[in-house]
């Protein structure tokens, strides 16, 4: 596994709320220096901040990512993981359906 990536890639929103993964600190990165500079907060300076220690081996890439998801979040643009959308890995007992008895 590479240094700068993460072990899980972070859910985003982008454009016009279309759902993205950042999979390493070099995307984090490019992500956030992106940002309008009007949108930008304390979360984003702190994540923006890890990314460039991260990716100069300061930090682990990890942590990073941790204040990607901070920030992310803040903005609300985290977007759900998509297993807590589609649900668990196991299968499900399904019931089938049964018509109620007519009433006369």
């Amino acid at each position: 596994m590479e240094h700068d990536r993460f072990r899980h890639p972070v859910p985003i929103f982008v454009g016009l709320g279309f759902p993205a993964e950042i999979h390493g600190v070099r995307e984090a990165y490019t992500w956030l220096n992106e940002w309008p500079p009007s949108k930008r907060n304390p979360a984003h300076t702190i994540a923006l901040d890890a990314c460039k220690a991260a990716l100069a081996g300061e930090i682990d890439a990890e942590i990073a990512r941790t204040a990607l998801v901070a920030c992310a979040r803040r903005a609300n643009l985290l977007a759900p993981d998509a297993g807590t959308i589609v649900g668990p890995n196991r299968p499900t007992q399904l019931t089938p359906y049964r018509r109620p008895a007519a009433v006369n």
